[in-house]
């Protein structure tokens, strides 16, 4: 049975721009707070692991970036926000140390994780290769949270307070680039 649109519904085509405008927005987001914790942390013993998943980002921001260009999205009008607000979040982070990297990672990603989830959720078969893209990058975004847990996360300093200070302007971050 076909969804009945209401009034002020989105069609599926703006949804769907929505969500890869969006989706190119939070990459390059992460993109920018890894390059700032690595510019603290470059010699540090976690460098490795930050590195290795930000080279996981860019291969997202590669994807979200030809799937603009394929489908003919264009990117918010904040990306120079998330370039200046990405780094200065990483590197924030990393200068509280390497364990306060790691909670910047569990908390952005514990919301990715859940912002995919509800994307799969919407698209439906004529979606198939966005689905499916969403999905692998969300299983990888899930990995990077629980490295970072493994990396001794929560003993950051103010473990709570940080991590949900973080938690909301992810959840900001994302409702903005949705919309502008």
């Amino acid at each position: 049975m076909m969804k009945r649109r209401l009034s002020g519904d989105l069609s599926h085509e703006a949804n769907i721009q929505r969500m890869i405008r969006v989706n190119h927005a939070g990459e390059y987001g992460a993109k920018r707070i890894y390059a700032g914790q690595l510019a603290v942390l470059g010699k540090s013993p976690c460098a490795m692991v930050i590195e290795k998943m930000a080279k996981q980002e860019q291969a997202h921001l590669d994807t979200f970036s030809h799937l603009m260009a394929k489908r003919r999205v264009r990117p918010t009008l904040l990306m120079p926000l998330w370039h200046v607000a990405g780094y200065a979040l990483g590197a924030a982070t990393a200068l509280l140390g390497e364990k306060a990297a790691m909670a910047c990672t569990v908390a952005v990603e514990s919301v990715i994780d859940e912002h995919y989830a509800n994307q799969e959720h919407q698209l439906d078969a004529g979606e198939a290769e966005l689905k499916s893209v969403i999905g692998k990058f969300r299983a990888d975004e899930r990995e990077h949270h629980d490295t970072a847990l493994s990396h001794q996360a929560e003993a950051a300093p103010l473990y709570p307070l940080l991590t949900a200070v973080i938690v909301y302007q992810t959840k900001l971050a994302i409702w903005l680039s949705t919309r502008m």
